[in-house]
């Protein structure tokens, strides 16, 4: 139903910009008509969802500064839609820049890989810094919080920041790896003065991932999936980059995961216990089955 709201105003928000964009002029109760919404709902869209653009009012219409006319992009249309849409997800996200937006370099720092978001507890500042650095293409040395203590980062490549599964992180190239580091996790920023040669490999690599498990070498994955709940895995991928190989005469589903890391698909094996199976590797089922035993045997 979220995501239902969410398409359903940025179709709304996107409509409206193209009419203004076009010269028109919009008349509240007409568009509240013409969405199926409240009057109260249009007026928020106008005075607060696109309070960044230059609008004026007259006699109870609203319309766009002549100067700006034709001006916005069909592109510059969708990023301040979906943008003015889900406003709390970006920690940054002020009405500057909202203006920001119709530059492209900001696009591409940007990432976002779910529809959800934490709460950044003051980490604005630095999360703005992070966009400029990407932008720049200037390396970054930080803080970083650990299990076991603050680590120092020096020289860091800034590609991009990622939301995956409501949680900001910058990913970024430490030495030959690339990593991912949680930005509530980040302290004491410094950008620096170098610019670095921007790869436009990884920021394909990047963008095409499912997750933010960063490895060159990639795994395979092949599972079982019971009847019971393989209507879940067909509506969308719960596994990253998750492909549907064979549909069984049972209901049942063999699909197959290439993975970074074993914690890509191992909870959501434990989470699904006992419809989902390993077949492929045996050894990563095996670790399943005993992390499960251990799990019952101290309830004994």
């Amino acid at each position: 139903m979220a995501n239902n709201h969410h398409d359903t105003l940025v179709y709304r928000l996107a409509q409206m910009l193209v009419k203004l964009n076009q010269g028109e002029k919009l008349e509240p109760q007409a568009l509240a008509e013409e969405f199926g919404v409240h009057l109260r709902t249009i007026q928020r869209d106008l005075n607060e969802r696109f309070a960044y653009l230059p609008l004026e009012k007259t006699d109870g219409c609203y319309h766009l500064d002549p100067t700006f006319l034709g001006k916005i992009s069909i592109k510059d249309i969708q990023r301040f839609a979906s943008l003015a849409g889900v406003k709390g997800l970006f920690p940054s996200l002020g009405n500057d820049f909202l203006r920001d937006i119709f530059d492209a370099r900001l696009q591409s720092a940007l990432l976002v890989k779910g529809h959800h978001y934490e709460d950044m507890g003051g980490k604005g500042a630095l999360f703005r810094d992070l966009e400029k650095a990407i932008i720049g293409r200037h390396p970054v040395s930080f803080s970083y919080t650990k299990a076991e203590g603050v680590k120092l980062y020096a020289g860091v490549l800034p590609y991009k920041l990622i939301n995956h599964k409501g949680i900001w992180y910058l990913v970024g190239q430490d030495g030959e790896k690339l990593k991912s580091f949680s930005v509530t996790k980040l302290s004491a920023l410094l950008i620096l003065d170098s610019v670095f040669q921007w790869d436009a490999d990884v920021d394909a690599q990047l963008i095409e991932d499912d997750g933010i498990w960063l490895s060159d070498a990639k795994q395979e994955v092949v599972l079982k999936v019971s009847a019971e709940v393989a209507g879940y895995f067909k509506r969308r991928k719960l596994i990253a980059n998750q492909v549907l190989e064979k549909e069984l005469e049972d209901g049942g589903l063999i699909i197959s995961a290439k993975i970074g890391h074993t914690n890509q698909i191992l909870p959501i094996v434990r989470y699904w216990i006992p419809h989902i199976r390993i077949i492929s590797p045996e050894e990563l089922q095996v670790e399943v089955d005993k992390s499960l035993n251990e799990y019952l045997g101290k309830g004994d």
